[in-house]
């Protein structure tokens, strides 16, 4: 899991989302109140950490711009990939729009 981290009206919001990452952007599919940042602005962060036995072995911090994609095949694609990825079902999550991410910069740390 990924925390996102969007910006509206000069205030910040992190939430929860799952995520996939390939050749330097990010899929999520969302909805609420992080589409509705997003479509205001459209500047992001990401964070991501990997924990083994309650230590962290690594994490990134990804900064990129966010693109609302609006295609409902290319939604039902993406959602698959991620539904798959998190072990649910192809179809669940009906509600939620697609989001690509292009990461910008990314820090890097392991422990």
């Amino acid at each position: 899991m990924a925390h996102l981290g969007t910006c509206r009206e000069g205030r910040p919001h992190v939430a929860p989302v799952w995520y996939r990452y390939e050749d330097g952007t990010v899929e999520i599919v969302t909805t609420g109140r992080k589409l509705a940042n997003i479509r205001e602005n459209p500047r992001v962060s990401l964070s991501i950490q990997a924990d083994e036995g309650g230590d962290t072995r690594w994490m990134v911090t990804l900064l990129g711009t966010a693109t609302v994609v609006e295609d409902e095949d290319e939604t039902a694609e993406a959602r698959r990939r991620i539904n798959e990825k998190y072990d649910v079902r192809p179809e669940a999550y009906t509600e939620n729009t697609l989001v690509r991410i292009d990461v910008g910069s990314a820090t890097y740390r392991t422990y």
